[in-house]
């Protein structure tokens, strides 16, 4: 029986090569998902430029807002390929303490970053197999949803969609639309000025303690 068992498990070195095969496999995917957008992205901006030159404001809004979420889309591929990177390293770490050890070794990094790539749309399923794979290979340990690392995208998309919506229509309409960014340097001013106003009110405030406090100590001496 335990040598039946044996023989229906993959060779520890097999099953490395076979999951970075598939990631690798994966990143590629996410490559041509990411020009696919691009390329989609270019023809709203063309279109966002003509609706611009008839003084359709209400057409550049929406498509704006198209151009935003495929830039929201290429940043959260971006970041499940840094994941999947990540992991094919530790797939060629896994390789080397296999040589050394002889077995497969936990890895913090592998299940931090499974967990945070079966939440992307786009690789949810290959990574949910994935996962139990690692599982019964015991590189990782049972995955628990991480409530902390769950965004809302629709809550994050409102809350910054105006001032991104209106540096899009700036940058495309070069100017005629929208509002320009505000520079950094700005920022920093106007925050610093705040403070400075708020330190001069508190001195103020000070000094008129300080002479109505001299005021009454002279009106003291004055009544003895």
């Amino acid at each position: 029986m335990g040598l039946f068992g044996k023989s229906q498990q993959k060779d520890p070195k097999e099953q490395v090569n076979e999951w970075t095969s598939k990631i690798r496999k994966e990143g590629y995917q996410l490559d041509r998902q990411i020009r696919s957008i691009q390329r989609e992205e270019e023809k709203v901006k063309r279109t966002l430029k003509q609706s611009a030159a008839k003084g359709d404001k209400e057409s550049c809004v929406i498509l704006a807002k198209e151009i935003v979420r495929a830039r929201k889309s290429i940043n959260r591929i971006h970041t499940s390929k840094a994941h999947l990177n990540s992991i094919q390293l530790q797939m060629k770490n896994q390789l080397a303490t296999l040589r050394v050890a002889g077995s497969l070794q936990k890895s913090t990094e592998v299940m931090q970053a499974m967990q945070r790539l079966v939440k992307y749309p786009e690789l949810a399923g290959i990574m949910q197999d994935m996962s139990k794979e690692m599982m019964r290979a015991g590189i990782i340990e049972e995955m628990l949803e991480e409530t902390m690392d769950s965004i809302d995208e629709s809550e994050e998309m409102e809350e910054e969609a105006q001032s991104e919506i209106d540096k899009v229509l700036w940058e495309i309409t070069e100017g005629k639309l929208g509002e320009a960014p505000l520079p950094p340097e700005a920022t920093v001013a106007s925050t610093s000025s705040k403070y400075q106003e708020v330190e001069e009110e508190e001195n103020d405030e000070e000094e008129a303690e300080n002479e109505l406090k001299e005021m009454q100590t002279r009106l003291a001496s004055l009544r003895s």
